[in-house]
């Protein structure tokens, strides 16, 4: 690929969506440099990652056209062809079902470190120049182009930077765009188990007064689980021993199935909903985490970022069909205006869920689960469900 002065992209972040958006920009043609600050930690298969993803069908073709989902697929992953969801409240579920909605699977669970591991192996392929570690000190801004100033003392010039370098992106900051932060009070205690009964290829959740409880099926028949509780709650859960945690996780999915026990260690991380007041200020983009931030009981966090690559994959292309210039002002303020809307919806409606069923308010708890499983009994609600949380 012929390297050009200013480089047409340059992506701050080499997570799994900043490397996603580097490989589809390239794979339209872009001159793409990738910055991040630090390598990622090698993926082993001696031990399962506890950053583990839910990738929706639209995301898994993204994946697929970006040389990077095989690798994934053929090493480690589960697919799973049920969603059940229910509330401790009572009331009946909702079910999605693969057979149903005419669908192999409705999606796969990943570990984080292969994904990362798959998409990096990809940017060599694609010729895509990474650099790291390398870190942003200061953003310089014209009519044409961006410069990322590094600590080392160099520059790097782009017609466009993006930044996909997290919730906290200093990227973001540096252009001057505010993001609005709400703190749950919760945290996602994440882990891995063995249930009594098999996971039957289906995520499971059962809403609970103080939160959500996820088991996602995994391979061997191990579950990964996402258990959201209050601060204090989380705190205390970790501290358990083995047996009594898996006390604890059987009584909260009220056996379901069956005896469960941990396996592994476990961890928590903090929950928050985040937005980014835009997702464009003059040459920056801000995608991923580093744009949205939302709770994880639907499981569409990174799904929403690769989600924003997909929809920034599409206007390159439509402007090449038409031989316009694909960052042209109006294309990417017309981008940020519909991922923007998307990804705030999306992040109200989790919030919203999240306050219906994580409360022990007597009028909630007696009309939340009736409505879930009336929804259950309505298929063309299930499908516009399904369709949503599937990116079509």
């Amino acid at each position: 690929m012929r390297r050009r002065d200013p480089h047409d992209v340059a992506i701050v972040g080499g997570g799994v969506v900043g490397a996603a958006c580097a490989l589809a920009l390239a794979r339209q043609g872009l001159d793409v440099r990738l910055l991040e600050a630090a390598p990622p930690a090698p993926w082993s298969a001696d031990r399962a990652d506890l950053r583990a993803y839910a990738i929706a069908p639209d995301n898994v073709a993204l994946l697929d056209a970006l040389d990077a989902w095989a690798p994934v697929r053929d090493t480690r992953a589960q697919a799973y062809r049920r969603m059940h969801v229910w509330d401790a409240g009572g009331g009946d579920p909702i079910v999605f079902d693969a057979d149903l909605l005419a669908r192999p699977e409705l999606g796969w669970i990943v570990e984080h470190g292969l994904l990362v591991e798959a998409l990096w192996r990809a940017l060599e392929r694609a010729g895509v120049r990474v650099s790291c570690p390398a870190r942003v000190s200061a953003l310089e801004q014209s009519d044409t182009s961006a410069t990322l100033r590094l600590d080392d003392g160099t520059s790097v010039a782009a017609r466009v930077a993006i930044a996909a370098d997290g919730a906290s992106s200093p990227l973001r900051q540096m252009a001057g765009i505010a993001a609005e932060a709400h703190d749950y009070a919760q945290r996602g205690v994440v882990g891995y188990v063995r249930t009594g009964r098999p996971h039957e290829a289906t995520a499971w959740q059962r809403f609970l007064p103080t939160g959500p409880l996820a088991l996602l099926p995994w391979v061997d028949g191990s579950c990964s689980i996402v258990w959201t509780l209050p601060e204090d709650e989380a705190a205390r859960v970790l501290a358990l021993d083995d047996d009594a945690f898996g006390r604890a996780i059987t009584t909260a999915f009220d056996a379901r199935l069956g005896a469960i026990d941990p396996l592994g260690p476990r961890a928590a991380f903090p929950l928050q909903r985040q937005l980014s007041e835009t997702q464009h200020r003059g040459r920056v983009l801000v995608i991923g985490d580093a744009a949205h931030a939302v709770h994880p009981l639907a499981g569409q966090g990174v799904n929403l970022g690769l989600r924003d690559v997909a929809a920034l994959r599409d206007v390159v292309a439509g402007a090449r069909r038409q031989r316009t210039e694909w960052e042209a002002p109006h294309r990417l303020a017309r981008w940020a205006r519909a991922r923007r809307s998307e990804n705030a919806l999306a992040a109200h409606a989790f919030e919203g869920l999240n306050r219906l069923f994580s409360n022990d308010a007597l009028p909630a708890t007696l009309l939340r689960g009736h409505l879930l499983g009336l929804a259950g009994r309505m298929p063309p609600l299930v499908d516009l469900f399904w369709r949503r949380a599937a990116g079509g």
